[in-house]
């Protein structure tokens, strides 16, 4: 007589990245962010078709779940929000009269909404929210123990936590409060500086490096007292976000010589050096933090998540200079992989189930969790849009594509299930020559539509990886920067070194040019025959005509765009830019053989810069 499985639904929703995270007896089996359903970028609203996709992946209905779990603590929240507002009175008023409607009607009924949503009659559990964060980095890490460290804007009260993962047990030994977060510290230069907070973030990294630290001691010194275990106190004179509807104030403003910078005017030197000296001082935060866990713990080992998890400059500096030898980084490091974290929270704690780590990487499937498309699939929306097209054969694929590339052609990738996070992995990414010096501008201005200082980050067959950057250890999900070597490096001429900030981006750096930022660095990913074979082998069939065991790959989408989901979304994005080729499954299509696409209204209007 089988057994029943035991399938867990998580769920995170009602703040921003809403997804939702299904286990079958532990195992992740499927796991998607909302906004690539709905195509509203940052999607907070209920996850219903994330959900929907989860059980339809797994041939299952809402009666199979045993239990449903949702990320953080809805009343505990909504307990910091109302005793910051009254804190801040009158000051706050207005931002509680916008808030509020939306916490009773939706947040303070969570359970009554869940069980309308996916008709859904069973147990629902809470976890606290930097609990799913850490639960979410151990637990699918390939350690037996390790210290976990998680850091964010905010929880329910808590806005970074370290603590102990061991066998199936988390405990979490210290907190770091509201107000004071690393994460809005670092949205408030976001915001700032021009760009959209709890998604701009990207940017200030990437700007930083055109940028000198001259900020830095003023932020020490007004913004943030910084202690040598990492904990820190801001001074809320300077900051909006208690009582207001933005993150800073006049006082902020004074502080930094003039107002922020409106959202898509040009970029000038004080915004390069804002985003260097906050950079900076994360950096210094993230690394005192591990030193700290690292002597309180005496472990080897390091699991981070938390939306600050993302910044993977300071990822890889924790790695080189940090005490521990090894680290792990949940690839869903902000909201979304909240609801992984409570569903296997509820596996092995709530009902005490074993963990098992797996004998080779982590347990996470290479982050490939979300839908996947059959040929049959494929080949019947491509009729229906009367799109020409070949079907080739898997090893005449790949070795097309690589040549493709090497002809400094731009190719959309869409192949297998849909990464779980912010990244693209070889699921949904766009791919090209490293090689070539006019790689960058061409994918950001004719690809992306997007600011031109922007890097991108190179895809390498891990075996590789020490070939072309300082670094000794996987990093499958891009979420490490490291040094390009030494050998590969392009010196600046005089003349060179004398152009400020953004004139410095068409100066080469290396003999893989589009893939090395100004600083000499690149955001890593480290790609197998095993989680991924048939990017691996793309990527091996451009070595075999090249020598470079590294292509450049970027996100499948546009500024402003989800990474697209299905046959569809890739389509359109392929027909609406300059992209030169476009792989669906076994399926290459060439732009110069396409019918022109048409439909009503500005199709740009759809790509609404940020």
């Amino acid at each position: 007589m089988s057994t029943k499985p035991t399938y867990i639904l998580g769920i995170s929703a009602f703040y921003h990245d809403s997804a939702a995270c299904l286990l079958k007896d532990g195992e992740i089996i499927a796991a998607a962010q909302e906004e690539r359903f709905t195509r509203k970028k940052a999607d907070s609203g209920f996850p219903e078709k994330s959900i929907e996709f989860c059980l339809s992946h797994a041939g299952i209905g809402s009666d199979d779940l045993s239990f449903v779990g949702f990320y953080d603590k809805p009343l505990l929240k909504f307990e910091r929000i109302l005793e910051t507002y009254t804190g801040v009175a009158p000051r706050g008023f207005s931002s509680f009269l916008k808030a509020a409607p939306l916490w009773v009607k939706e947040k303070l009924h969570m359970e009554k909404q869940i069980r309308k949503g996916i008709g859904y009659e069973g147990e629902i559990l809470y976890s606290e929210h930097h609990e799913s964060h850490a639960a979410s980095a151990f637990y699918p890490s390939p350690f037996e123990e390790a210290a976990l460290l998680t850091m964010d804007g905010v929880g329910e009260w808590a806005t970074s936590t370290m603590g102990v993962g061991k066998g199936k047990s988390i405990e979490l030994t210290r907190e770091l409060r509201w107000p004071d977060s690393l994460g809005l510290l670092y949205s408030a230069f976001t915001y700032f500086t021009g760009f959209k907070v709890n998604s701009g973030e990207y940017k200030v990294m990437g700007l930083a490096p055109y940028g000198q630290p001259k900020y830095k001691d003023l932020i020490y010194k007004e913004l943030l007292d910084l202690q040598e275990d990492g904990s820190f106190r801001l001074n809320q004179k300077y900051f909006n976000y208690l009582s207001g509807l933005t993150m800073t104030n006049h006082a902020f403003a004074e502080l930094f010589g003039g107002p922020a910078r409106q959202p898509e005017t040009e970029l000038t030197q004080r915004e390069m050096d804002l985003a260097r000296s906050v950079q900076e001082v994360v950096e210094e935060v993230m690394l005192r933090c591990a030193a700290h866990l690292h002597k309180e713990t005496g472990l080897d080992n390091l699991c981070l998540a938390g939306g600050v998890a993302l910044n993977c400059v300071g990822n890889g500096r924790i790695l080189r200079e940090g005490p521990f030898k090894s680290i792990w980084i949940q690839p869903a490091s902000g909201d979304a992989g909240g609801a992984l974290g409570v569903a296997q929270l509820i596996w092995h704690r709530h009902l005490d189930n074993e963990r098992e780590v797996p004998a080779r990487g982590d347990s996470m499937k290479g982050a490939y969790l979300g839908p996947d498309f059959s040929s049959d699939e494929i080949k019947e929306y491509l009729d229906t849009k009367k799109a020409p097209y070949q079907k080739l054969e898997r090893a005449d694929l790949h070795s097309r594509v690589a040549k493709i590339l090497t002809e400094e052609k731009v190719v959309g990738w869409f192949n297998g299930r849909m990464e779980f996070g912010p990244r693209a992995l070889g699921g949904r990414s766009i791919i090209g020559d490293p090689r070539s010096a006019k790689m960058q501008t061409q994918m950001n201005l004719k690809i992306k539509y997007r600011e031109s200082f922007r890097p991108f980050a190179p895809s390498v067959l891990e075996e590789r990886v020490s070939d072309f950057f300082e670094m000794d250890c996987e990093s499958p999900y891009m979420l490490l920067v490291a040094p390009v070597k030494e050998e590969r490096r392009i010196a600046m001429t005089s003349d060179e070194e004398k152009l400020w900030g953004i004139e410095q981006l068409n100066v080469p750096r290396s003999d893989v040019p589009s893939i090395t930022h100004i600083d000499y660095s690149a955001r890593v990913q480290t790609v197998s025959r095993e989680t991924n074979p048939d990017y691996y082998d793309v990527i091996k069939a451009f070595e075999d005509l090249t020598g470079y065991g590294v292509v450049v790959n970027t996100s499948f989408n546009v500024r402003g765009e989800p990474i697209v989901c299905t046959p569809e979304d890739a389509y359109r994005c392929f027909m609406r830019t300059e992209m030169d080729y476009l792989v669906l499954g076994s399926y290459l299509l060439d732009k110069t053989e396409q019918l022109e696409l048409r439909e009503e209204g500005d199709w740009r209007q759809e790509f609404q810069l940020d």
